[in-house]
């Protein structure tokens, strides 16, 4: 049983770690040996939603969120002083140090092979992925094949007026094999996106920016981290003046994106500086970063200022930024235009509808971000194994994990622009918090032989400690603002937290508990009935999701459907009714007709 995974991003290495821990010989294909796992934009993992799919992705035995902590110089939690379910864990990494750990962790994975070559087709045989084809000319055989290729498919830079082939600055773009998923007749878009500058960081006036020093203590992503992580570097916040914005309009027709050179959608929720002079006109000033890249060098990458102007440009917008205006540039931003895969044209196991045994994980699927990469890089490998046993598919739904409203969104409603993941997506967000993870997918990960029985033991014995502190709450009593309640209620009170909770009681309620043991209690108590209502919202969603839709049913014998719905549901194929109805411009009169006919089916 043969995988190989073609390109060593962060999809590519979820997908190989996953597949070789399920026994698979995995073999992870990359163009250069030298920058498996590079962070190609910023250096930091983690963030709003992003945090929570990391700790899902450990939770399920990936390696992302170890690599975070062993690497990580800058620590902190998003929204800390909102709800539970918003909260996001952050890391800054230093990218030579990520880089590194996780070539070394993959050198010495049982059964995963890495292997330098440039791919340039898929082998078929009988209407299956048998291998991958390599520019060197040589064939590697495999059983299945998982396309993680980034933003190398046809990938062009754009600076200015300048354009050129790369997949990535510094490196060529996978031409080849670009041709070969067109020529196999996936639909495919252009898709556009882009990194800031980068600035020697003894060449900026520090004084005038306003440090974001990390939590303390700070917080760390894996459940498996036994070390304490540490806060070993700063980012600061900076504001661009009125002068950068009549700047950038004065030499926007010099901007490839304005210009008509490219022609590739960008991401909405990351935008150029060039896209937000221009869509938020209103506003004199607009916010960025300044993030060290590592412990050992001196690049500073300023995020929020990611442009495709021209090099001179780029240097007069640093000019116009007090603190920036002395600024050496090390490395000039750009944009850059790459294809991907439309992937309504992928089941949800990520396998392609077109082409059995092959499957696409990461940016090739429309989406942004290394985190959104890994969690479907992660689900790729584990489905690429099921697929070869003869098992059914491991599909995450919506109400189990940020996982599953990911894959949900994009294999059903496909893409228009890349897909950025947000807690707002999800439909059921306070029961899928960073603090929950192992409740809600541990059991799934030892099934899959994901994690070590001790490991997984371990996490539940704390989690049965979370348990038994509520239902010590629930039958302990104390005074409280004259009324003499549990602590369990005094701990609902919008105004109370677990550690007045603690003061008030006057003892110790947990040894060494953490913020993420506080936050589980927390949220367990003070959501206790909108986390009921959910529950109950769930359970209908499940009785839809057992409800299956055969796969030959023709939908043009349903009766009461529109010749539009008709089409729309023989294209996406819906394997249930929980999935039918979240097909787009798919009625609930709709789902009432189809269930209607399947009952009348199995009656006869």
């Amino acid at each position: 049983m043969r995988v190989i995974v073609i390109g060593a991003g962060h999809a590519g290495i979820e997908a190989a770690c996953a597949a070789a821990r399920m026994g698979a010989d995995a073999v992870l294909l990359t163009m250069h040996l030298e920058t498996v796992a590079q962070m190609s934009c910023n250096p930091s993992i983690g963030g709003i939603a992003k945090g929570h799919l990391v700790r899902e992705i450990d939770a399920l035995g990936g390696v992302m969120a170890r690599a975070a902590d062993a690497t990580g110089i800058h620590f902190k939690v998003l929204n800390r002083s909102k709800g539970p379910a918003v909260r996001a864990t952050r890391s800054q990494n230093d990218k030579a140090a990520y880089r590194l750990h996780l070539k070394n962790l993959l050198e010495n994975v049982p059964r995963l092979s890495l292997y330098q070559g440039q791919a340039a087709g898929i082998v078929l045989r009988n209407g299956r992925a048998c291998g991958v084809r390599l520019e060197e000319g040589e064939t590697l055989d495999a059983d299945a094949v998982i396309v993680c290729s980034g933003t190398f498919l046809g990938g062009r830079i754009f600076i200015g007026s300048t354009s050129y082939a790369a997949g990535r600055a510094n490196e060529p773009p996978s031409l080849q094999l670009a041709r070969d998923i067109r020529d196999l007749g996936f639909e495919v878009l252009r898709l556009k996106t882009g990194t800031p500058m980068r600035l020697h960081a003894d060449s900026i006036d520090w004084s005038r920016f306003a440090p974001q020093p990390g939590d303390e203590p700070p917080p760390c992503f894996s459940m498996h981290t036994r070390r304490p992580v540490r806060n070993r570097a700063q980012c600061f916040l900076g504001r661009t003046p009125a002068e950068v914005g009549r700047i950038v309009r004065d030499h926007l027709h010099l901007s490839p994106l304005y210009s008509g050179t490219i022609q590739g959608i960008g991401p909405r929720y990351c935008p150029s500086i060039e896209d937000k002079i221009v869509k938020f006109p209103e506003r004199q000033q607009h916010h960025f970063y300044l993030e060290p890249e590592g412990l050992r060098n001196k690049e500073i990458y300023v995020n929020g200022l990611s442009s495709s102007l021209p090099i001179d440009v780029q240097r007069m917008v640093l000019a116009a930024i007090p603190g920036l205006d002395k600024a050496r540039m090390m490395r000039p931003a750009y944009a850059i235009e790459y294809d991907a895969i439309q992937p309504t044209q992928l089941q949800p196991s990520l396998e392609s509808r077109r082409v059995a045994n092959l499957f696409f994980a990461g940016q090739v699927n429309g989406t942004s971000g290394y985190e959104e990469a890994a969690g479907q890089g992660l689900m790729a490998g584990i489905n690429a194994v099921l697929k070869l046993r003869g098992e059914a598919p491991f599909v995450l739904e919506r109400q189990e994990a940020y996982i599953g409203v990911m894959i949900d969104d994009i294999v059903h409603r496909g893409v228009d622009e890349p897909y950025r993941l947000f807690t707002s997506r999800a439909e059921f967000r306070l029961q899928l918090r960073e603090d929950n993870v192992f409740e809600r997918l541990g059991a799934h990960a030892l099934r899959l032989g994901l994690v070590a029985r001790s490991d997984h033991d371990r996490q539940l014995r704390q989690l049965e400690k979370r348990r038994g502190l509520i239902r010590e709450l629930a039958s302990t009593r104390a005074r409280c603002g004259g009324r003499t309640e549990t602590l369990f209620q005094i701990l609902k009170r919008p105004e109370m937290t677990l550690a007045g909770l603690q003061e008030l009681h006057g003892r110790e309620l947990m040894k060494k508990m953490t913020f993420s043991d506080a936050s589980y209690i927390e949220a367990c108590v003070k959501y206790e009935g909108y986390v009921a209502i959910q529950h109950r919202e769930v359970a209908k969603i499940s009785r839809m999701q057992k409800t299956v839709i055969p796969g030959d049913l023709d939908f043009q014998r349903v009766e009461g459907l529109s010749s539009e719905i008709r089409e729309k549901l023989a294209r996406a194929r819906p394997r249930t009714l929980a999935e039918a109805a979240r097909v787009p411009g798919i009625t609930p009169a709709a789902i009432n007709a189809v269930s209607i006919h399947l009952a009348l089916k199995c009656k006869h």
